[in-house]
């Protein structure tokens, strides 16, 4: 007989709760739990018992391919009955089932598989220990949770549900989403466990009635399990830990008769309205996918900030904190007009400044006194940051004329040009006597300084906008389809990490750790290993990040299209301070001498403590800041250089 099962509520964060019944409820159940210490395929060392169930047993084992770390796996064994045969295969194929699918995906929510084998009659699945707990564990450990803690993870679990609804190819339900199947981890991160009863989905073809009474929708009691179906158990668990009453408990289908607001008044109305949606009876009336009630709450999210953001900033400007502006009682050391707006950053050597406008000019300054030194002109506006090649002493950049020049620093004159596509927006990376830059037409170019000679160049599927990271192993990019892109030193393609929107914001480098950091126009912070492109963690903010970031002790500082600017801990992703603009960052932070230079599209370039991100000072400009500034000393007076869409390039003393 197949049901669907009315369970205890005794979790287990390894081992499904959930599962097929045949037989009879009075049918022996295999024993003999494996003692301490005992070394399974020559690899895998028992340390102890994690969980377990009329299945099997979860222990805690250590990989032994690994004896100067302590790698951790987690080993689930399947006890397999000798007395039925039918009862035997049946549960070694869904042992399998699982096995198999989780072989096939990679996603940073998702434990990953490492073997699979069998023993002594027994089969062994090894996966990723995870370090944390089950959020049903969570919910009898607590009288609350925070319920900005609570929205990022349904996010995060519609992230991962849609991910598992895309694959190919054939889409998988998981059909068991339930607090005791969502782990927190250490990082306070979701994963999504027990994989026991997933499927691929065919169509409308009838499948097996399974799942968890309460939390499984009525269309999956009739064997018509969807995505969709995914979407009303994520509402139902949602449900389960805003109001902390159990559906399993409760008649079928009667969320509607237990108001959210009735047991917890701090839910905002909105995010009520989408768990609603999601618990809709009928399927169609839902979101049409996972990642539509995903995009549904971070839109409400960015209306709540803005509702919010205006009054917040208010006191800023009585702080007590020193601000000055253009023409106020400190005056820049210099000012130069160009005859456009100003995006690029600019670039220090050898006494000048060099800076591209959408005047379609690239300008050459001297540093002491902002005069112009030479001009050189291209056929379309400068977005591309220059940079210098110190070994052919050549001024390197691109432009939106789909040209990519190398000048003379001292007369302006081109030494040589390498023509692209499209449009070039990337800020170009000088290593090794090589030039790395990207393209409007989806490619990632590499040229000799010297002479512009292309080495190779990499098709990346979509613009390339971003400032390339060159380390002593790989490039690492991101693209307009929101990829973050590891790259060999070859060009070859070496691993892709997907985020959900384009990329513009270039990644810094942590060395000691061996992690990137980079933001997307998702609202993700993401922190990716540079050798296997595994997602370590990510930080969400209210708005798109176009900001690069950059680290600062043992913590990464960046902006945010939602008016802030962050600091967040390299270790814990915890928050470390928040400074609110009120307005976008679409600027990218400096740090100098513990200080942090930040351009606003409010007009002010600010000066912020970079332990306690409190304002020391501000300066104002005549129009938005996107460009990120650069310091710079004339004589003993250190400047911060900047440019604004005000059409000026500002040169300003940087305060005691």
């Amino acid at each position: 007989m197949v049901v669907i099962i009315h369970e205890s509520l005794k979790s287990n964060p390894y081992m499904p709760e959930t599962m097929q019944l045949h037989g009879n409820p009075g049918d022996q159940q295999p024993s003999g739990v494996l003692s301490a210490n005992t070394v399974l395929l020559r690899r895998y060392k028992v340390m102890g018992v994690l969980g377990g169930g009329g299945m099997g047993t979860v222990y805690q084992a250590r990989d032994l391919n690994f004896p100067d770390v302590r790698r951790l796996a987690a080993v689930k064994e399947m006890h397999t009955p000798s007395g039925d045969r039918a009862l035997r295969d049946q549960m070694l194929a869904t042992f399998r089932r699982e096995a198999n699918i989780l072989a096939t995906l990679n996603h940073p929510a998702i434990p990953k598989i490492y073997d699979f084998f069998d023993q002594n009659d027994r089969v062994y699945l090894v996966m990723e220990h995870i370090n944390g707990r089950d959020l049903e564990a969570l919910l009898s450990q607590t009288k609350t949770l925070p319920i900005e803690k609570v929205i990022e993870w349904s996010i995060d679990l519609c992230e991962v549900l849609s991910y598992l609804h895309n694959h190919q190819p054939d889409s998988i339900i998981f059909r068991d989403m339930k607090p005791s199947n969502i782990m927190i981890d250490n990082l306070g991160k979701v994963r999504l466990i027990d994989f026991g009863i997933a499927k691929t989905f065919v169509g409308a073809n009838k499948q097996t009635i399974i799942g968890t009474e309460g939390y499984s929708g009525p269309e999956q009691y009739k064997g018509n399990a969807s995505p969709r179906s995914d979407q009303y158990s994520l509402g139902a668990t949602l449900h389960h830990i805003l109001t902390r009453k159990d559906p399993r408990l409760e008649p079928p289908f009667s969320f509607p008769e237990r108001p959210i607001r009735n047991f917890n008044a701090d839910v905002p109305a909105w995010f009520v309205e989408v768990v609603d949606k999601a618990l809709a009876f009928n399927a169609e009336d839902r979101f049409e996918s996972c990642e539509a009630m995903a995009e549904a709450i971070r839109q409400r999210q960015r209306r709540q900030y803005a509702a919010v953001a205006a009054p917040e900033i208010a006191p800023a400007a009585a702080t007590g904190t020193s601000f000055i502006e253009a023409g106020g009682e400190i005056e820049p050391k210099w000012v130069f007009k160009t005859e456009d707006e100003i995006r690029s950053s600019p670039l220090v050597y050898e006494g000048k400044v060099y800076i591209g406008s959408y005047d379609t000019n690239m300008w050459c300054l001297n540093l002491e006194n902002g005069q112009q030194v030479w001009k050189f002109s291209t056929l379309a506006g400068i977005a591309s940051s220059p940079v210098v090649d110190t070994t052919s002493k050549l001024i390197l950049f691109g432009s939106e004329d789909s040209t990519f020049n190398a000048v003379n620093p001292l007369t302006g004159r081109v030494i040589w040009s390498f023509a692209t596509k499209d449009k070039i927006r990337s800020s170009p990376v000088v290593a090794n006597n090589y030039i790395f830059f990207g393209s409007d037409d989806g490619r990632l170019y590499t040229l000799s300084a010297s002479n512009g000679r292309k080495l190779w160049d990499f098709d990346a599927g979509s613009p390339v906008r971003n400032r390339v990271l060159v380390t002593d192993e790989i490039l690492i990019f991101g693209n307009g389809q929101g990829e973050i892109l590891g790259v060999t030193l070859a060009g070859e393609r070496k691993w892709v990490y997907r985020t959900k929107r384009d990329i513009k914001s270039s990644a810094c480098f942590d060395e000691r750790e061996g992690i990137c950091y980079i933001g997307s126009d998702d609202g993700f912070l993401y922190a990716i290993d540079i050798t296997s492109g595994y997602n370590s963690w990510r930080f969400r903010t209210n708005g798109p990040i176009i900001s690069s970031p950059v680290i600062w002790n043992d913590f990464i500082i960046f902006g945010s299209v939602d008016g802030n600017v962050y600091s967040v801990d390299t270790y814990g992703q915890k928050e470390k301070w928040r400074f609110p603009m009120g307005k976008p960052v679409l600027s990218s932070p400096i740090i100098y001498e513990n200080n942090v230079y930040i351009g606003g599209t409010d007009h002010y370039l600010y000066c912020l403590d970079a332990k306690t991100g409190k304002e020391k000072w501000k300066f104002k400009a005549h129009g938005e800041i996107l460009s990120t500034p650069t310091i710079a000393s004339v004589g003993n007076t250190p400047l911060v250089i900047f440019g604004s869409l005000d059409y000026h390039i500002y040169a300003v003393p940087i305060l005691e």
